[in-house]
């Protein structure tokens, strides 16, 4: 489907941070996701109305220098306080809050980009398209929801240039096992 993208859209930018946090560090050996690199070209030229970054705190407040430097490159963060349960259980969801916030503002949006990779979201792209909002994905192709690349308008592989949307990133290299005889080969995962 072609999809239009001028330098007039206005756009906004929803990234589901636990997401993306996720999918690099089991993709890509703990590598962490640009999130300056991947706003600027998933916006590509486009007018960016808001970026907003859902994340969470914890008691430590390790990740305060996080927030702080999504702050710094134009990414507002909203903020949750992990829930810690009875026996130990964690839980740390924006999906609710993050779809409310696209909802809100799909008004005064030509374009939502939707940075996630998860499938709970489809509803809301449906919901954004039905109001004349164009919907795009932002992910990891290798661990985005096949349906909601599907109902996207379009969708932004992240996985396509590794290097270009990931900090600490190297290549996996496989390394040459023995076999029994001595020959090497080549091992895939």
């Amino acid at each position: 489907m072609a999809i239009i993208k001028h330098n007039d859209q206005r756009v906004g930018f929803f990234i589901d941070t636990q997401n993306l946090y996720h999918s690099a560090k089991n993709l890509y050996e703990d590598a962490r996701v640009n999130f300056g690199a991947m706003v600027k070209n998933a916006v590509g030229g486009r007018r960016l109305v808001r970026a907003l970054a859902y994340v969470i705190s914890t008691k430590t407040g390790e990740e305060a220098g996080f927030f702080e430097a999504l702050g710094k490159i134009g990414i507002e963060t909203r903020s949750k306080e992990l829930q810690e349960f009875w026996g130990g259980a964690k839980k740390a969801d924006w999906d609710v809050g993050m779809a409310v916030d696209a909802i809100r503002l799909a008004p005064k949006l030509d374009t939502v980009i939707l940075a996630t990779g998860d499938g709970d979201f489809i509803p809301l792209v449906e919901y954004l398209q039905n109001q004349g909002c164009q919907v795009e994905v932002v992910s990891f192709g290798k661990s985005t929801s096949g349906k909601l690349k599907e109902v996207a308008d379009d969708f932004f592989d992240l996985s396509e240039d590794p290097s270009a949307y990931l900090l600490g990133h190297r290549e996996r290299r496989n390394p040459p096992k023995r076999s029994g005889n001595g020959n090497r080969r080549a091992v895939s995962l």
